[in-house]
């Protein structure tokens, strides 16, 4: 073989540390890459991802070429056909729940959006074409029902609990079983009892993601959680100020002490923009939560500023539209796909050990 040419042994070799973002495994070595074909200096070949990279797909299609590229600079042309690779979830925790990932959104405190942020990003994983279930475990006071427009009762089948469809998002919430307006007074074991029975008899189905609203404030559901299931990580919100950094510092030690990771931090009503005159105001300050970030070594995903339209559309019942509007929508796209992103490298630095089947 003459130095301008090509085969495709000297391809596979070229993408033998070429991860797979889900798994971080080799992705030729996982059957994801096929078809390789040249002709003469063009090089054609198909790529399988998992709906779980939905939000990251093109990147990956970016990244292959270009390594591609830079190892055969005589190439004229590289084509990349992406193709759904099908990998179903795999049961985990003590109760076989079958999600590749399950994400906590938590704060230190009240008031910051929490469950604006949790309800956008289980749609923005769902418009980009991942299988999402949202569950909304903040008990005392639950509002991604309200957030979603949806506000059936369960039904059981099969002493299942059948999860309300909200376009597409299986969602389970306390606030499908108590009345509007009437509080929700409990102690700790019931609780952990009801945290429970929504992750183990809800007939989730098979997801990529189940992303979990979780009460504010540093209480005892993280503790339920990490002993029920391996949590993949958690999405700390706040906004700039201060005193909501303080807490949110808090909830990020609060994960770490019980070996939760913490896969970023979002700054929710950073500034405000003037729809009549395009200029900014820092209401509540700006860039504080990525100082912190920064301080405590966790990535940073991200700022939404203050939008009428979210909380307009949120009140409606309509949270989904956000991501249509031209002042939010670029803005929340942006969170969900830093945190895939983030995942991802997370993945290629800890490849995810096959699971051998049970004999």
């Amino acid at each position: 073989m003459s130095s301008g040419q090509i085969d495709q042994a000297a391809v596979e070799t070229a993408l033998a540390d070429f991860a797979d973002p889900e798994t971080g495994r080799n992705a030729l070595q996982m059957e994801q890459i096929h078809d390789i074909r040249i002709d003469g200096d063009k090089l054609s070949l198909t790529l399988g991802l998992t709906t779980w990279a939905a939000p990251i797909w093109d990147d990956v299609v970016d990244d292959l070429q270009q390594r591609l590229q830079a190892k055969f600079p005589q190439l004229s042309s590289i084509a990349v056909e992406r193709t759904v690779h099908d990998r179903p979830p795999q049961p985990i925790g003590e109760i076989n729940l079958t999600a590749k990932s399950v994400i906590a959104v938590a704060s230190g405190k009240g008031g910051v959006g929490k469950s604006t942020m949790a309800a956008s990003l289980a749609i923005g994983l769902k418009r980009s074409g991942a299988s999402v279930g949202l569950m909304d475990a903040d008990v005392y006071g639950p509002s991604i029902p309200h957030l979603l427009g949806v506000n059936q009762r369960p039904e059981v089948v099969d002493n299942r609990i059948q999860p309300i469809d909200a376009a597409g998002i299986p969602v389970m919430s306390m606030g499908f079983m108590v009345p509007p307006g009437e509080a929700v007074v409990w102690r700790g074991p019931m609780l952990h009892g009801a945290i429970t029975q929504f992750l183990r008899d809800t007939n989730w189905g098979a997801l990529d993601y189940l992303v979990i609203d979780m009460p504010p404030g540093t209480g005892d559901i993280a503790l339920t959680l990490s002993q029920l299931l391996p949590l993949t990580g958690a999405m700390v919100v706040c906004t700039p100020q201060e005193v909501a950094l303080l807490d949110a510092v808090k909830a990020i030690a609060m994960f770490r002490k019980v070996n939760i990771e913490v896969l970023g931090m979002v700054e929710n009503m950073s500034g405000f923009v003037c729809p009549d005159c395009d200029k900014k105001y820092d209401i509540f300050g700006r860039g504080g939560a990525q100082a912190s970030a920064e301080e405590l070594g966790v990535p940073f995903l991200g700022e939404v500023p203050i939008n009428m339209q979210i909380r307009e559309f949120g009140d409606a019942g309509n949270a989904g539209a956000s991501f249509d509007d031209r002042g939010a929508g670029p803005y929340l796209t942006k969170v969900v796909y830093s945190l895939v992103k983030n995942l991802a490298n997370l993945n290629a630095a800890n490849p995810k050990i096959p699971q051998l089947p049970v004999l």
